[in-house]
């Protein structure tokens, strides 16, 4: 590897060196051609010595100022618009140089309009030896390279970005574009035809053969998803470029399958990066329900932020060892604490936080499984999501922490479920706790479904696609929310930093998805279509609504600062923290369903059971 390095480097070396004497034989050209044309295509005797006598001074002036504008320094083979702009640059700044010292030396019957002609002449024969150099250098054969037919998938700008390192690299052979810009279609860019639009993308994927699509719209924008969902019709295997975090890992010219969440059509989230590490670094703090989907996303994004202390606390004994292996091996640098505990148990938060005093409390742990908690765990959900609440908060004030983020749900709002009645009672709680510790800070954030958590539909239709079919959907028109984990967690950093006491953030979920149209994209993502793994409608679950919704119809919501927050605007909170605890505590193991319905819904007006 190391030879094969300094054979190129030596390469390089000499080409580079080879550069200057072609570039000044072309000037001394130029210098002739400027005369030539001055004078009708003719060069008479008397002006052709004055041409000789007076070529050193272009030749001195364009290899001085040509050294010193570093255009030495450009690769010919790698010659773009940006080593052109600086030619440029370099020969108008020679040029000057050439007619000042012809200027001054009074010559003779010089003709002065040569000294204009000649750093265009120079300009142009420079750039096309630099052009004709990349072309000869970089450009493809006929005949088609090794590789795989790739239809490139975007607007020609965007393939334009992606050719170079397709090219470089050989791993795929292009064989066209498809454009979802009209105008677009039937051109031609660095040698590749727009051979239509997304609706052509089957037809045009036999015609050349293509053996993959690469999908190159810009992340986040409606153009990708829109160019994501039609070539998945065209029954191709769906690739796009690496992720910026994956440009330093990744192979030259190496493409990675679609994902899930490319489809979201969402961009990246802006973080406050400044705040949140004034808020967490260097500080002690503790994660409850550390173990699920979001906890565990939560530490990640928490790590990052250079934590002194992260206290992980999760009822799983699995989950709390998979992620202590996870971050240890990230983090080696951050004291990490591992506690196997239920929220349940508010002496054991306790003494957890007594002893770790933890400046910032995410309370991650819930039951969240809609169907589950509908029927026959009525009783646990409330002792989880309410009674597990009021525990954690009540130890964050305890402790003195200074804010205290719950994370809440959608199915909250115009609850018709056990599970969704059970948060926004949470949601209640953590208000009335917030009066009791004036100098902590409780905020609640409420945001829909996550894409790969536990529980969550996309692991279950995977797993049913794994296994030949059917995909079940419990209904043709449901509709829900979604947004990826990191996202989820680092808006919930973000409006922990942002939140005043009593607050309820709501995320900004862009469009809601069609369950039915996600199970049709998951089967496609995954090399097959809807024949070969069918699609079952089960009929809606108890508790289960067509449709989400992420404010209540008496809420309105003010913007903040951040474009994906808003601030819910709710009614003051009138449930009192004591007589909730006394009720669940009181309960029994198996209190009436009906019993438990009915208390939720004297504390949850907006609260209404389906059935």
């Amino acid at each position: 590897m190391s030879g094969r390095w300094t054979a190129t480097s030596a390469g390089l070396t000499r080409s580079r060196w080879l550069q200057m004497p072609i570039d000044l034989c072309l000037v001394a050209l130029a210098w002739w051609l400027a005369f030539w044309l001055r004078f009708n295509l003719d060069t008479p005797d008397e002006f052709l010595q004055i041409l000789l006598d007076t070529l050193a001074w272009p030749l001195l002036g364009y290899a001085a100022c040509l050294m010193a504008w570093g255009v030495y320094r450009h690769i010919w083979r790698f010659t773009s618009m940006a080593e052109l702009t600086r030619l440029a640059s370099g020969v108008a700044l020679a040029g000057l140089l050439t007619a000042a010292a012809v200027l001054m030396l009074r010559v003779e019957f010089f003709p002065r309009s040569v000294l204009l002609l000649h750093p265009m002449l120079a300009l142009m024969l420079l750039g096309a030896a630099r052009a004709g150099a990349r072309l000869l250098l970089t450009g493809q054969p006929a005949s088609r390279p090794a590789g795989q037919g790739l239809l490139l998938v975007g607007s020609a700008k965007d393939a334009a970005d992606a050719l170079p390192s397709l090219r470089s690299a050989r791993l795929w052979s292009p064989v066209g574009i498809i454009s979802p810009i009209a105008g677009e279609q039937g051109r031609t860019l660095q040698g590749l035809n727009v051979l239509g639009g997304l609706g052509d993308l089957p037809r045009v994927a036999k015609q050349v053969g293509a053996a993959a699509a690469l999908v190159v719209s810009a992340p986040g924008s409606e153009a990708r998803r829109q160019a994501l969902m039609s070539a998945s019709d065209a029954g191709l295997p769906l690739l796009t470029m690496p992720r910026p975090d994956e440009w330093l890992r990744a192979e030259p010219g190496a493409l990675r399958k679609v994902e899930l969440d490319d489809l979201l059509g969402r961009a990246a989230v802006a973080l406050d990066e400044n705040g949140l590490s004034q808020l967490i670094a260097g500080q002690t703090v503790l994660v409850t329900g550390a173990g699920g989907s979001i906890g565990s996303e939560l530490c990640r994004q928490i790590a990052r932020f250079g934590v002194a202390r992260l206290v992980c606390v999760d009822v799983s004994e699995y989950a709390i060892y998979q992620l202590e292996q996870e971050l240890r091996a990230a983090h080696p640098q951050m004291q990490g604490l591992y506690y196997t505990a239920n929220v349940r148990e508010s002496d054991r938060l306790l003494a957890i936080a007594q002893q770790h005093r933890p400046a910032v409390v995410f309370h991650a742990a819930a039951y969240k499984h809609v169907p589950l908690m509908e029927s026959l765990n009525e009783i646990e959900a409330l002792r989880t999501n309410v009674l597990g609440t009021l525990n954690a908060a009540r130890v964050a004030g305890a402790v003195g922490a200074q804010r205290f983020v719950l994370i809440s749900t959608d199915k909250a709002v115009n609850p018709t479920n056990v599970m969704g009645a059970s948060k926004r009672l949470a949601e209640q709680v953590l208000q009335a706790v917030a009066g009791e510790h004036p100098s902590t800070r409780y905020v609640a954030v409420r945001f829909g479904n996550v894409l790969g958590s536990s529980g969550s539909v996309v692991p279950l239709f995977t797993a049913q696609i794994a296994r030949g079919g059917p995909v079940t959907v419990t209904h043709p028109d449901i509709v829900r929310y979604f947004m990826t984990i990191p996202e989820a967690a680092q808006l919930v950093l973000q409006a922990g930093l942002m939140g005043q006491s009593r607050q309820i953030f709501v995320l900004d979920m862009g469009e809601p998805v069609k369950i039915v149209e996600l199970a049709k994209l998951l089967i496609r993502l995954s090399g097959q279509t809807e024949q070969d793994v069918p699609i079952a409608f089960t009929g809606l679950r108890p508790g289960e609504k067509l449709y989400e919704e992420l404010l209540a119809n008496d809420e309105t919501t003010v913007p903040t600062p951040h474009p994906k927050l808003r601030i819910a605007k709710v009614a003051a909170s009138v449930v009192e923290a004591d007589p909730v605890s006394a009720w669940i505590a009181g309960a029994g193991p198996a209190p009436e369903a009906a019993t438990t319905r009915q208390w939720l819904r004297s504390l949850v007006p907006e609260y209404t059971p389906m059935g």
